[in-house]
């Protein structure tokens, strides 16, 4: 099959389009051809050497991406060939074909093309736990989100509206504000002014009850701006690692900080089908919208990195064999 790898980190140039072994199945696992693959940051990350990658190279990056099963390994009776099928946490994703864990598919509904399910699913089910698990979020909560034109805070910023939330956007340019804007936030602020005082004020002197934290760097801010008894959402580093919080401070004012990890939410075959259910319910019923993706060719890897990098996507990039 061919696949995606690299040997050595750097930047897009060590990719290389080549051909390697089929991925052979062991008991409890499925072949799928991949139709559709995801790229995310922490690709770039890990092609960099900025995370850990197990095992020698040549090393394949991906862990997201939908395609049909083709072969079925011993003990599996949940799917069978030609199922359509979808997954989020499963190495190796960057090939024509992937060995995947029976208990970490999820089962495609016709009504979900594998484009949108290699789209949604890495960040959809991020902001879904992170709005239900990590904070609940309720009718009339005042919600700030970082980053919220993003993939995963595009989804937060609708996923809270469809909880009746107010949803106070945090960009870094008003040209991506207004992009959070087309998707339902009330307002935005971007990074370059006060925006504490902003959400302060647009919050009657009271602050926010939750806050989404992607950014890191901002972990100090989220704090000013969150209400006594309010909560912050850390769940990302885009921004850099945060300053450690002083826990005297969350006992004077009673706010809470909590992290989230989806693959502490993801933990059996069932769970992953109810969580993804909720998502693509949404999307069949036209309350949850995703713009369309950008779609390169496998082998075309290296650019499609590039253009990820380059901060100038809105939506999702999406890689095809």
């Amino acid at each position: 099959m061919k696949a995606l790898v690299f040997n050595e980190f750097g930047d897009s140039t060590v990719l290389q389009y080549t051909e390697i072994p089929n991925p052979e199945i062991r008991p409890n696992e499925v072949l799928v051809r991949t139709k559709s693959i995801g790229l995310n940051f922490a690709d770039i990350y890990r092609r960099k050497g900025n995370y850990h990658l197990a095992g020698e190279p040549p090393f394949i990056l991906g862990y997201e991406g939908a395609g049909i099963i083709e072969a079925v390994g011993k003990n599996v009776s949940q799917v069978q060939v030609g199922d359509r099928v979808a997954f989020a946490d499963v190495p190796f994703a960057n090939a024509e074909q992937v060995a995947v864990p029976s208990e970490k598919l999820i089962v495609l509904p016709e009504e979900i093309s594998f484009d949108v399910a290699a789209s949604i699913l890495l960040q959809g089910l991020t902001a879904h736990y992170l709005t239900n698990d990590s904070y609940k979020v309720k009718a009339n909560d005042s919600v700030v989100i970082h980053a919220a034109s993003g993939g995963v805070g595009q989804n937060l910023v609708q996923i809270a509206k469809l909880y009746n939330a107010r949803v106070i956007a945090l960009t870094s340019t008003a040209e991506k504000g207004k992009k959070a804007l087309e998707v339902g936030a009330d307002i935005a602020f971007t990074y370059d002014e006060d925006w504490t005082q902003s959400v302060m004020k647009y919050t009657d002197g009271k602050g926010a009850d939750v806050v989404y934290d992607s950014v890191g760097s901002t972990l100090e801010d989220s704090f000013q701006a969150t209400r006594i008894g309010g909560t912050v959402v850390f769940f990302g580093m885009s921004g850099g690692d945060p300053a450690p919080i002083d826990p005297r401070m969350l006992m004077d004012t009673s706010k809470t900080l909590t992290g989230g990890d989806l693959w502490n939410v993801l933990t059996s075959f069932e769970e992953r089908q109810k969580r993804s259910k909720q998502l693509f319910d949404w999307i069949i019923s036209g309350k949850l919208q995703l713009q369309s993706p950008t779609v390169f060719p496998l082998e075309e890897g290296a650019k499609a990195h590039d253009f990820l990098e380059s901060r100038k996507s809105t939506g999702k990039i999406l890689l095809k064999p």
